[in-house]
């Protein structure tokens, strides 16, 4: 009759901490979802920034080596992210590719101009630094005019900002609904122990040496749910990329790797630190508290 009584008490603390793993893990995954949506919202605004296009117009008498020149130039520019150059001729092509018509042929000559497009590295997209460039550019004598639309530049570094804003807000309130589950999680994990922890005490064991099994279980069951996370994460991105192939602009494997094993560590951080505070509490109570 014990070892049937031992059994079953053993199968349900089995069933209990399983449940817990579960539950740690989805409370992972949630975290370690919006984790890389900050690491790509990061690298999203970069891209966006970068293909932020200057229109450089080349005056049409200057020589062709100038022209080469000044683009070499461009590129020595820290600013300066790639260039590419236009000239008329394939500016012609590509818009007779657009209308499906040569347009050269009804008019009788190539109106367009040669022309320079810049994209600068993300640091540089705004109007102040772009307003430096612009002058800087300008005195060349290949430089015709310089375009581009300082409106749409300042929209797109205000949404930027404002979305990171929102992102991190969310993050900083998802974090603390995080923290009070796994909390709440463990400490009903723990209540099932309550006479265990009890026992032990009223036979001498000290106060360390209970919490010490607890500590170490809590962080097994914190790297375990930290695995099944990842791994579900990997298998959400590996399918991503499967149906949108464009996403692999955004992946950067370095930080992948400090999201996964930010994990990790919150995983076990968070099951040690509520193990402590939800043993310590039942170390404090009376034996007669113990079945309210």
């Amino acid at each position: 009759m014990e070892e049937f009584e031992v059994s079953d008490a053993s199968k349900k603390t089995k069933t209990v901490y399983i449940s817990t793993i579960i539950s740690i893990a989805l409370v992972l995954l949630m975290l370690g979802l919006l984790g890389l949506v900050l690491v790509h919202a990061k690298n999203l605004s970069n891209y966006v920034k970068e293909n932020i296009v200057l229109n450089i117009i080349v005056d049409e008498g200057a020589k062709e080596t100038d022209v080469l020149a000044f683009q070499k130039e461009l590129n020595a520019n820290p600013a300066v992210k790639q260039t590419q150059y236009v000239n008329k001729e394939l500016a012609a092509r590509n818009l007779t590719q657009d209308l499906g018509e040569d347009f050269v042929n009804f008019l009788g000559y190539n109106p367009l101009t040669s022309t320079f497009d810049v994209y600068l590295k993300a640091e540089y997209a705004n109007n102040k630094s772009i307003d430096g460039l612009k002058a800087s550019i300008s005195k060349n004598p290949v430089v015709k005019e310089v375009v581009y639309q300082s409106s749409l530049i300042d929209m797109v570094n205000k949404n930027i900002n404002t979305i990171g804003l929102i992102i991190l807000a969310f993050a900083l309130l998802l974090l603390v609904i995080s923290i009070a589950l796994i909390n709440n999680t463990i400490r009903l994990a723990i209540y099932s122990q309550r006479f265990l922890i009890k026992s032990m005490q009223l036979v001498g064991a000290t106060k360390n040496f209970i919490r010490r099994p607890f500590l170490l279980f809590a962080a097994l069951h914190g790297l375990i749910a930290a695995f099944i996370a990842i791994i579900i994460l990997l298998a959400t991105l590996i399918y991503a990329r499967k149906e949108v192939p464009e996403i692999i602009i955004l992946n950067n494997y370095k930080e992948f790797g400090f999201v996964f094993v930010g994990l990790i560590i919150i995983g076990i951080f968070i099951t040690g630190i509520s193990t402590w505070f939800a043993v310590s509490r039942y170390l404090r109570l009376k034996s007669y508290h113990l079945y309210r």
